[in-house]
């Protein structure tokens, strides 16, 4: 996994764990072109572009409503579970995973306001992340957010048969704002979302979402208790 500081989009359209791939696919390409090997150089100027691409990082206008969660990843919902279990979450709770192919917007973002309660990285295999074993064998990010209102929910970066580096820049105890960026997974995967029981999910299996965009679903909203004295 690569711990970075990288917060915001840099001046380019492009995310920054990116940037140095683009510089070297440029390099790689105008080497050979200078050396004449012009197959060579228009192969590694055509991974250049899909490289540039990949690593494109669009603007999003984040929807209003206080008890929205929105989606963390661009990708396609593959498990809406109802009655589940985390191995981040004493209680049981609902899973919403989205899984992200190599043509999806690779930048995660932070599904709801918060305090980053716990992040926790575990080492592991790299199967096919559309798996769901993937959530327990695979190499994974998780991030333990507590809610204004005491609320808690689990987001988990999960790296896949393609995608081996898991970038993020959010710590423990760190206060996170919905929609903004957080990190990414290079080349593919998945992110797996623990919610409270009484979450109310809007989303469906086969469902398409757009990072800091798409609704997965409102959160409760609790009310303290009147204090009697």
């Amino acid at each position: 996994m690569n711990k970075t500081k990288w917060p915001a989009r840099s001046v380019l359209p492009v995310a920054v764990p990116g940037i140095k791939f683009i510089i070297l696919a440029i390099l790689v390409s105008g080497m050979f072109f200078y050396f004449g090997w012009m197959v060579l150089a228009w192969v590694a100027a055509g991974l250049g572009i899909f490289v540039t691409w990949f690593f494109r990082d669009p603007d999003r206008l984040v929807p209003p409503g206080d008890e929205n969660l929105v989606s963390p990843a661009d990708g396609k919902v593959i498990i809406v579970d109802r009655s589940a279990n985390s191995e981040y979450l004493d209680e049981p709770c609902q899973k919403v995973s989205i899984f992200m192919n190599v043509f999806n917007v690779h930048v995660n973002r932070m599904p709801f306001d918060g305090v980053v309660e716990k992040v926790e990285y575990t080492p592991g295999t790299f199967v096919n992340a559309a798996f769901d074993k993937a959530s327990i064998h695979n190499e994974r990010n998780a991030f333990v957010i507590r809610t204004a209102d005491s609320q808690r929910f689990v987001m988990v970066q999960i790296a896949g048969l393609v995608a081996r580096r898991i970038v993020n820049a959010a710590t423990a105890g760190q206060r996170v704002v919905r929609g903004e960026r957080y990190g990414m997974i290079q080349f593919g995967s998945r992110l797996d979302l623990y919610l409270p029981m009484d979450f109310q999910v809007q989303v469906k299996k086969g469902d398409k979402t757009q990072g800091g965009v798409t609704i997965i679903g409102q959160m409760p909203i609790i009310t303290p208790e009147p204090h009697n004295p």
